[in-house]
């Protein structure tokens, strides 16, 4: 239970940054092609997905090192 935990909220600080991010680079685009900053709804939907497609691969990954860590070494 604990690995899950904390691969949870490893995974869950590194998507929020990442996914944040990603809308301020969008923004700024949206910024520097329009003049106004806008915030769209699809920008919204494309954050929550990259949010979630990173949160899935750090979780998996955070929790595969979390449980080699907690086990024992056979060399």
């Amino acid at each position: 239970m604990i690995p899950n935990l904390k691969a949870c909220g490893h995974a869950m600080i590194t998507a929020l940054v990442n996914a944040t991010l990603a809308v301020i680079l969008m923004l700024l685009v949206e910024f520097a092609i329009s003049g106004t900053f806008q915030l769209p709804a699809p920008y919204l939907w494309a954050g929550l997905v990259i949010w979630v497609v990173i949160f899935v691969a750090q979780f998996l990954r955070q929790r595969h090192l979390c449980r080699a860590n907690e086990q024992p070494e056979n060399h």
